[in-house]
C-alpha cells in the first residue's frame, strides 16, 4: 500500500519547495481586527432616515403643509450643495449614502414651522459647506454640520428663528399660535403639562414637541447599533439627577424633571445629534462623558441664560471637546500600559 506522501519527488524544484518549513506570516496592522462590513455608512444613514418617521409624522400631523415645506427645502438644499462642493473640490458627489439628506432633514425637524425658505436653505448650505466640506468631507468634519447650519441660521436670522418666529396665530393652525412651552415657563412662569409634551400637542419646533417619537425613533437607533446607547443614557441619567435632586428638597412646585425631560429639543439631541459618530467621542467612557456633558449643558443653558433652549449650543460645546475626551479616555491595554522608552 502506498501513498502521495511517501512517493519520491518528480523534479528537484517540488522537492526543494516541500522540503523548506512554512513560515508563519505575520501581519501587522492597526485594529480592530474584526469588522461588520454590513455596517456600512449608507446602512447607517438609512437607520437614521427610518428613525426619524415618528417625528416626521407628528410634525405633519401638528404642522401640516407647513412641516412638509421646510423639511422639502432643507433636504433638498442640502442635497444639491453636496454635489455642487464635491464638485468643486473634484471629487465624487455621494449623494447615495444618504449623508446629505440626513443633514437636510435634521436641520429641517429643528427649525420653526413658520420659518422663511431663505433660513433653511441657507442653512443647509452651511452645514454641508462649512460644517462639512472645508473639514474634508464625510468623516472629517468636528461638529455636527446639521447643528452648524442651524447656528449659522440663527445669528443671520434671528427674528425668523428666535422664539417670537414660533408665535404666528393669523395662519389658522392652533400649535402655532401660543409660546412653546419653554418660552412659556421663561417669561411668564407658564407650565404645560406633561401629557402634550410626550404627545406632541405643543408649539416648537417642528421636530422637537413629541417625547415619544424622539424616543421610539432613538431606541430604534440604538437597538441598531447606529446610535451608541451611552451618549442618551448619560444626558437623560444627567438631567434626571440635576434636576431631580433640588426637586427632592424642595418638592416639585408645577415644573418637574418630567417636564425638563420631555420639553424641547433635548431627546431630539439626545437620540438624533448627539450620537453622530463622526461627532462624539470613541472610548465608552468617553461617550458617557460627553452624554453627561451635553445633560448638564442644556439644563445650564436653560436656566442661566436669556435662551430658553440650549441643545444647539450644548452639541457644539461637546463636539469641541471630543479630541480631549478621546485623549483622556484611551482604555488600558490588555497586560497593562505600554511602557515609555527611557
Amino acid at each position: 500500500m502506498t501513498s502521495s506522501a511517501s512517493a519520491p519527488p518528480t523534479g528537484g524544484t517540488t522537492a526543494t519547495a516541500a522540503a523548506r518549513p512554512r513560515e508563519p506570516r505575520l501581519t501587522v496592522a492597526p485594529g480592530p481586527h474584526i469588522a461588520d462590513r454590513s455596517l456600512t455608512t449608507q446602512r447607517m444613514m438609512a437607520d437614521v432616515l427610518l428613525a426619524l418617521l415618528p417625528l416626521v409624522a407628528v410634525a405633519i400631523a401638528q404642522f401640516r403643509q407647513y412641516a412638509l415645506f421646510q423639511i422639502a427645502v432643507a433636504t433638498s438644499a442640502a442635497v444639491i450643495a453636496e454635489w455642487v462642493f464635491a464638485r468643486m473640490r473634484g471629487r465624487p458627489a455621494t449623494l447615495w449614502d444618504g449623508s446629505a439628506a440626513v443633514t437636510g432633514l435634521i436641520l429641517a425637524l429643528s427649525l420653526p414651522a413658520t420659518a422663511p425658505w431663505y433660513s433653511g436653505a441657507v442653512g443647509a448650505i452651511v452645514a454641508i459647506g462649512v460644517g462639512k466640506a472645508m473639514f474634508g468631507g464625510l468623516g472629517q468634519n468636528l461638529f455636527n454640520p446639521a447643528m452648524v447650519g442651524r447656528a449659522f441660521a440663527m445669528i443671520a436670522f434671528p427674528a425668523a428663528l428666535g422664539a417670537t418666529a414660533y408665535v404666528n396665530p393669523t395662519l389658522g393652525l392652533d400649535a402655532l399660535s401660543g409660546a412653546t412651552p419653554l418660552t412659556a415657563l421663561k417669561m411668564s412662569g407658564n407650565v404645560t403639562p406633561v401629557l402634550p409634551l410626550v404627545l406632541g400637542m405643543t408649539n416648537g419646533a417642528i421636530g422637537e414637541t413629541s417625547a415619544l417619537a424622539s424616543i421610539l425613533g432613538g431606541l430604534y437607533l440604538c437597538a441598531r447599533r447606529t446610535a451608541s446607547w451611552e451618549i442618551p443614557a448619560g444626558s437623560i441619567a444627567a438631567l434626571l439627577i440635576a434636576t431631580g435632586l433640588p426637586a427632592l428638597v424642595r418638592g416639585v412646585s408645577g415644573w418637574s424633571p418630567l417636564h425638563d425631560l420631555c420639553a424641547g429639543a433635548f431627546l431630539y439631541g439626545a437620540f438624533f445629534i448627539a450620537t453622530d459618530p463622526v461627532t462624539s467621542p470613541l472610548t465608552p467612557n468617553g461617550k458617557w462623558i460627553f452624554g453627561i456633558g451635553y445633560g448638564l449643558l442644556v439644563l445650564m443653558i436653560r436656566r442661566l441664560s436669556g435662551y430658553p433652549e440650549g441643545v444647539m449650543f450644548a452639541v457644539l460645546i461637546m463636539n469641541a471637546l471630543v479630541p480631549l475626551i478621546n485623549r483622556a479616555t484611551i482604555p488600558v491595554p490588555v497586560g497593562g500600559p505600554v511602557p515609555s522608552p527611557k
